[in-house]
């Protein structure tokens, strides 16, 4: 008998094809204020401040987690993710954490160099 994947085995499967082919792919915005469209950010706040450490923790929080391969690239910033991946990892569910950790070397080292 075929064994069923999981929900989480599912949820990471989902976040695998969305993720990027590289880091270097994410060109979104540094600063200044970005309006997500409602498809990201349908439920609260859609206009971040990227220059307010909270509110910049939250978008990259929303966009890892609803957005689609298209979102990621267009709204995440490879320098910023890099930079805010220490704490970001701890507030993102952990099947996304496990995707981008297992994808990108680089978000893997700086999170054990954080540890």
């Amino acid at each position: 008998m075929a064994t069923q994947p999981g929900l989480s085995d599912l949820r990471r499967a989902k976040f695998a094809r969305r993720a990027p082919g590289a880091l270097s792919e994410l060109v979104g915005p540094q600063h200044g204020t970005v309006t997500l469209p409602l498809h990201l950010a349908w439920s609260g706040l859609t206009t971040f401040d990227l220059d307010q450490p909270r509110l910049r923790m939250s978008y990259y929080r929303i966009v890892l987690a609803e957005g689609l391969r298209d979102d990621l690239i267009r709204f995440l910033n490879r320098d910023l993710l890099v930079s805010l991946w220490p704490t970001l990892r701890t507030l993102v569910s952990r099947d996304i954490r496990e995707v981008w950790e297992s994808s990108f070397d680089e978000l893997a080292h700086g999170a054990q160099a954080a540890a």
